[in-house]
């Protein structure tokens, strides 16, 4: 309920977020069959043995995975990639994995697209493969594709060092967070931990 009520106030529809929660399927599948499988007391639903300790492994698997993946739907569709790379440097990652991470979503369109054009390509030239051992001319685009965006990342790269390239992309500006931004981002942590608090004292 406190991760829906951001999402209204992020002015996220709910279609918007059920198509990315589609996402967690296979985790929800391999949680439904945890009681039927699992062992220990068993319990009758429905004229169904399902097993209690299942149910609770079942329920935590499927709790935390749309919980943390509502979180990450929010946070992907209210923050700028640039400002996500920005704050995990404050918190201390590694720039090196920061850098990769940011060319690695910079440049998935431009891979995608250099997939395409050589897709288009083979198919122009007639290949139509039916059989597994067809399947040389993909492997050999793969490799090609590989060569090529190693070659170009490398190109970058230099571009980018002779232009003054530390390490990190430049964000434009340093933003100042106002206290009430603050206030307002820990209220959600804090109401979390006000019921889990309560959940532990009726315990």
């Amino acid at each position: 309920m406190l991760l829906a009520g951001v999402a209204r106030l992020s002015q996220l529809s709910p279609v918007f977020v059920a198509r990315r929660l589609v996402v967690e399927t296979p985790f929800v599948l391999f949680a439904v069959f945890l009681p039927l499988i699992g062992r220990g007391e068993r319990l009758d639903v429905l004229g169904v043995s399902l097993s209690v300790d299942g149910l609770w492994a079942a329920w935590n698997i499927l709790i935390k995975a749309t919980l943390g993946l509502f979180t990450s739907i929010i946070l992907g569709a209210t923050t700028t990639i640039a400002e996500i790379l920005h704050g995990l440097e404050h918190l201390h990652m590694p720039r090196l994995i920061t850098a990769i991470t940011g060319f690695m979503v910079r440049y998935a369109d431009l891979i995608t697209g250099e997939m395409t054009r050589m897709r288009i390509a083979r198919e122009s030239r007639g290949y139509n493969p039916r059989w597994f051992w067809q399947a040389r001319a993909v492997a050999a685009s793969a490799g090609a594709l590989f060569i090529r965006s190693y070659e170009r990342g490398e190109r970058v790269y230099l571009a980018m060092v002779s232009r003054g390239y530390s390490g990190s992309m430049p964000l434009g500006h340093d933003p100042v967070v106002p206290v009430n931004q603050w206030a307002a981002a820990l209220t959600l942590p804090a109401l979390a931990a006000a019921v889990a608090v309560f959940a532990w004292a009726i315990r």
